[in-house]
């Protein structure tokens, strides 16, 4: 055994900080099984093998010897790539592609759970026709920085599967960190606006139903105490006037009248909550969104500014005060010369 190998299999708990002193035969199962999922997906040499597993390439080679023994058809295509066939599947091929690529859209625009999403569409693929499958997952390898969050979410699948009250600590948007909250999770949603993940649940503290950004969310721990889930919590229902995740039982209603150059793009449509009330030249839609705790409708402002000048918010009041508030400003900061680049 290698110097690396061996330091792989000297694995710590790090819960208890002692030898893990599972069998190391379990552990070679456990990795066989993980590499006859790699090989299904793609072609892979044993240097890329290795790095994934962390052990050397000779244990790699072995366990291609292992495979063969056990009657899959481990190939080697181009020199030194190897792959498994796998054929079968349980859903339709546009059904499998449709989920490939709404899975693709996440892992591409939000890199904080790349681990995780790679695993699924590696898995998802299995399904497809190996020259399709190959194809499709051959952008997937690395990944890059996004250990920390899929941590995070594996405490957090634990808990909502597991029905395990969570602890942690959580950074809020004005940069004050609420630490110790104690969460019942009840969904996990991704925001529409930027692909990040929250974590919707019942904070014990206050009562109410929450929402948690999965990037703010620190010390995470799962604790011995168990709850049922809500069954009168929707889903639907809470993230029904969300831009992002942010839902309520009060929402804000914001008309915003367009200029004629800017109709045909507002006219498209897609943009949720959105009711047209005016299409003769101006065009004037009024948007239903979830306010935060300040009332405010803090994930519609964003799309709102982005339309410049070209769209103005004509009600409720305290909405079109905060929209003039931001333009003002951008106003007074830079209407200026620029100052040389460095």
């Amino acid at each position: 055994m290698s110097s690396h190998d061996h330091a792989g299999s000297a694995q710590r708990d790090s819960r208890h900080g002692r030898p893990d002193c599972t069998p190391r035969s379990w552990h070679k199962s456990h990795r066989l099984t993980a590499l006859l999922a790699e090989l299904q997906a793609r072609p892979q040499t044993t240097t890329q093998l290795a790095a994934t597993f962390g052990v050397g390439q000779r244990s790699v080679q072995r366990d291609l010897d292992a495979l063969r023994r056990m009657g899959h058809q481990v190939h080697e295509q181009s020199p030194g790539h190897y792959v498994i066939p796998r054929n079968g599947t349980l859903l339709r091929p546009t059904e499998v592609l449709a989920a490939y690529t709404a899975l693709r859209l996440a892992h591409h625009h939000s890199p904080a759970l790349g681990g995780h999403y790679r695993q699924a569409l590696t898995t998802l693929s299995l399904a497809l026709p190996e020259r399709v499958r190959h194809t499709l997952n051959a952008s997937l390898r690395g990944g890059g920085g996004t250990m920390f969050t899929d941590r995070q979410m594996e405490v957090i699948g634990a808990a909502w599967l597991d029905g395990r009250v969570l602890r942690f600590d959580h950074r809020e948007g004005n940069g004050i960190l609420r630490t110790g909250l104690e969460l019942c999770v009840y969904f996990v949603e991704i925001s529409r606006t930027n692909l990040a993940p929250f974590v919707i649940g019942l904070n014990r503290a206050s009562g109410r139903i929450e929402p948690f950004k999965l990037s703010r969310m620190t010390n995470l721990h799962l604790l011995a105490e168990q709850y049922e889930p809500d069954p009168t919590f929707d889903p639907q229902a809470y993230l029904s006037d969300a831009w992002g995740v942010i839902g309520t039982d009060q929402g804000v209603t914001v008309t915003v009248r367009f200029d004629p150059d800017a109709a045909y793009r507002v006219l498209e449509g897609g943009f949720p909550q959105a009711t047209l009330i005016r299409g003769d030249g101006f065009v004037d839609i009024e948007f239903r969104a979830g306010v935060d705790e300040t009332g405010m409708p803090r994930e519609l402002l964003p799309f709102l500014l982005s339309w410049g000048a070209r769209a103005e918010v004509l009600s409720p009041p305290q909405v079109r005060g905060a929209w003039l508030a931001e333009m003002r400003d951008a106003l007074a900061r830079f209407d200026r010369p620029a100052p040389p680049a460095a």
